[in-house]
C-alpha cells in the first residue's frame, strides 16, 4: 500500500482526494496492484463535515516525519511555504508531486536535483497544461526528437476574454468582468492578463525542450490589457484572430522565448482554440507538428494530471525518472531584437504606414490606421515605428 499526503485542500487538492477515492480500483490496477490511500491532508482550515476529518492536520511535521508517507502532493500554490515543504520532503526521501508552476519555474532545477540525489521523483505534469498531458510527452514520447518549436495558448482566462471580444464584440473590461463572474478570472487577474502565468509555463517547457534552465524573468512578456475591440475587428478583416501565445524556439542550442499577443491567421492549428481551452503545438525534427489540446485548468482536469503523477511515482518508488534541466554556464538566450516577424499595427496617424513601403493596408476607423508590415527584425521595426501606436506580432501559418 502506498500512502500519500496532500498539502492544501482547495480546488485542486479536493479534486486529488476525490479521484484517488473514486478510482481506487482502476488506480490499483495501473500501479501493478498497489493501493494508494491518502493518510494526511494539510490545511489551516477545519473541515468537520468531511467524510474523513481525522485526515486533516495543521502541522506539516506530522507528514514530514511519518515514515509511511512516501508521496507528498503539493497543491498549495505560491512559493512560501510550498518551497520549504517540498524541499524538506525530498530530502526526507519522499516523492513530491505538484501543480505549482510558480514553484517549478523558480526552484525546479534545485528540487529535481535533490530528487535525483535521493532516488525519488519531483513530478509536475499539472504545472503547465492543467489536465493536458505535455511534460511526460516531451520527456518520453517525443524523446527521440530534437524539439525545434513550441507555441502554446497556455492561459484559459486570457483565451476566454479574447474569445468574448471576437464572438460578442465585447471590450476588454467587459470580457474580464464576465470572466471574473464565472470564476475563470481571479479578483486580482494580473498574473493572467499581464502574461506572467503563461510566461512561467513556456519557461518550463523551453527548459525541458532545451535541457537548459530558462529563467522566466528573462522571457519578454506582454499581456492583453492593451488589446482593443478595434484590434480584434481589424484582425478579422485580415482573416485572423488574436491570442496570447507563449513561444519558444531552439536553434543550435540557443533558445528564443516570448509571451505576447499574436495575430493568428485562420487555418493555423491554434486559431480555433477558444473559450477556456488551452493548446500546445510542438514541432519535432522527426515527427513534425504535434498538438495537445484540452482544458488547461479546473478542479478535476488539473487533479487528474496530479493523480497521474502520483500513479507514476507509485510505480517508481526509489527509482528516479530523470526529468531535469541544467543551469547554463553561459548565456544561451537569443536576443529577441534579432528575431524576424511581420507586425500588425494600429497607428495613430496615416503617415506611419509610409515608413513601411511594403505594408498591407487594412483600413482605418476613428482616427486609427491598421496595416501589416513586411517581415523584419524587431530592432528594425521598432526603429522605424518609434511608438507611433500599438502593434501585435503575426504568427505565420
Amino acid at each position: 500500500m502506498i500512502k500519500a499526503a496532500i498539502l492544501g485542500y482547495g480546488v485542486v487538492g479536493s479534486g486529488v482526494y476525490e479521484i484517488i477515492h473514486k478510482n481506487e480500483k482502476s488506480i490499483s490496477r495501473k500501479t501493478g496492484g498497489k493501493t494508494i490511500t491518502v493518510k494526511h491532508i494539510l490545511d489551516l482550515r477545519d473541515f468537520p463535515d468531511h467524510e474523513q476529518p481525522e485526515l486533516f492536520t495543521k502541522n506539516y511535521e506530522d507528514i514530514l516525519h511519518d515514515p509511511e508517507v512516501s508521496i507528498v502532493v503539493e497543491v498549495m500554490g505560491g512559493l512560501k511555504p510550498a518551497y520549504e515543504y517540498s524541499k524538506a520532503a525530498l530530502l526526507a526521501g519522499k516523492n513530491v508531486i505538484t501543480s505549482n508552476k510558480e514553484l517549478v519555474a523558480e526552484h525546479g532545477t534545485e528540487l529535481m536535483a535533490i530528487a535525483k540525489e535521493h532516488d525519488v521523483n519531483y513530478l509536475f505534469e499539472a504545472s503547465v497544461g492543467g489536465g493536458i498531458p505535455i511534460i511526460r510527452p516531451l520527456n518520453q514520447c517525443l524523446a527521440a526528437n530534437e524539439i525545434e518549436e513550441i507555441y502554446g495558448i497556455l492561459n484559459g482566462t486570457t483565451n476566454y476574454i479574447l474569445t468574448k471580444m471576437v464572438a460578442e464584440g465585447a471590450d476588454f473590461d467587459g470580457a474580464l468582468s464576465e470572466a471574473q463572474r464565472l470564476g475563470y478570472a481571479e479578483r486580482n487577474p494580473e498574473a493572467d492578463v499581464e502574461g506572467y502565468d503563461a510566461c512561467r509555463k513556456i519557461a518550463i517547457l523551453a527548459s525541458l525542450a532545451s535541457g537548459k534552465y530558462v529563467n522566466w524573468r528573462n522571457v519578454p512578456t506582454e499581456g492583453i490589457t492593451k488589446i482593443t475591440r478595434s484590434d480584434v475587428a481589424f484582425a478579422e478583416k485580415y482573416h485572423a484572430v488574436i491570442k496570447l501565445v507563449g513561444a519558444a524556439k531552439i536553434v543550435d542550442g540557443e533558445v528564443y522565448c516570448r509571451v505576447s499577443p499574436m495575430v493568428i491567421p485562420a487555418g493555423h492549428q491554434l486559431s480555433e482554440v477558444n473559450d477556456v481551452f488551452n493548446a500546445i503545438l510542438v514541432k519535432g525534427d522527426s515527427i513534425g507538428d504535434v498538438m495537445f489540446y484540452g482544458r488547461g485548468a479546473g478542479k478535476l482536469p488539473t487533479a487528474s494530471a496530479v493523480v497521474a503523477d502520483v500513479i507514476d511515482a507509485a510505480k517508481h518508488i526509489h527509482i528516479n525518472k530523470f526529468i531535469t534541466w541544467k543551469e547554463a554556464k553561459e548565456d544561451f538566450m537569443i536576443d529577441p531584437e534579432t528575431v524576424t516577424s511581420r507586425y500588425f499595427v494600429r497607428a495613430n496617424s496615416e503617415g506611419v504606414m509610409d515608413s513601411f513601403p511594403n505594408a498591407e493596408s487594412l483600413g482605418n476607423e476613428n482616427g486609427e490606421w491598421f496595416f501589416v508590415t513586411e517581415e523584419m527584425t524587431e530592432a528594425e521595426f521598432k526603429k522605424v515605428f518609434a511608438d507611433r501606436g500599438a502593434f501585435i506580432r503575426v504568427l505565420e501559418a
